[in-house]
């Protein structure tokens, strides 16, 4: 129903903002990605999503188009509401989500507060084709990177290292260079260990 706001960025804070338009006032629900990439100028045009409800009409918005269509397909899925899309979209940027959902990562969609491993696995089994046919990203090159991390974390693991403080410098490495062979990830993941 309202497709985006341009106006006057009245107020700001990390979970909301206040845009003038032409003398009315909208409250408008942002994530934190958004709220990071608001231009420092008062003028502001923000993409937005209406929620209605039977005791609420919510406005949400986004800097990037891109964001808003995530957070609607994010919606889709049961037992995602519009405060744990945004959660989402707070805790990781959308190209982390997108590669989360791509690449079957449960472990990433899990550590958001608020999402269980079945709502986790829900999503990944809704979402999967949805992002892989309209990002074009190709599966296989998702899932080898995602081998490249579990088996360094299997590696980890025997040389005796603790799981969970492995996998937290292991994702960190994995974050900075999709790309890295297993080795180089055990060699990185040494030194911060």
């Amino acid at each position: 129903m309202i497709a985006h706001l341009q106006g006057k960025l009245v107020e700001k804070t990390p979970t909301d903002v206040i845009i003038d338009c032409n003398g009315v006032g909208y409250h408008v629900n942002i994530s934190l990605h958004t709220y990071s990439l608001l231009p420092a100028s008062d003028a502001i045009k923000l993409f937005t999503y209406l929620q209605i409800k039977e005791d609420s009409h919510t406005l949400f918005g986004f800097v990037e188009k891109s964001e808003r269509e995530i957070f609607k397909m994010l919606l889709s899925v049961s037992g995602i509401g519009a405060s744990i899309a945004r959660t989402m979209l707070s805790s990781l940027d959308p190209k982390q989500i997108i590669h989360a959902i791509a690449s079957a990562d449960v472990v990433t969609i899990q550590s958001i507060k608020g999402i269980g491993s079945k709502t986790a696995q829900r999503v990944i089994l809704d979402l999967k084709d949805k992002v892989l046919k309209l990002y074009d990203l190709d599966e296989v090159s998702m899932s080898q990177s995602n081998t490249n991390k579990d088996e360094a974390l299997s590696a980890l693991e025997v040389l005796g290292f603790i799981r969970k403080s492995a996998e937290k410098v292991v994702e960190k490495i994995v974050k900075d260079n999709p790309d890295a062979t297993v080795e180089t990830i055990i060699k990185q993941a040494l030194k911060n260990l």
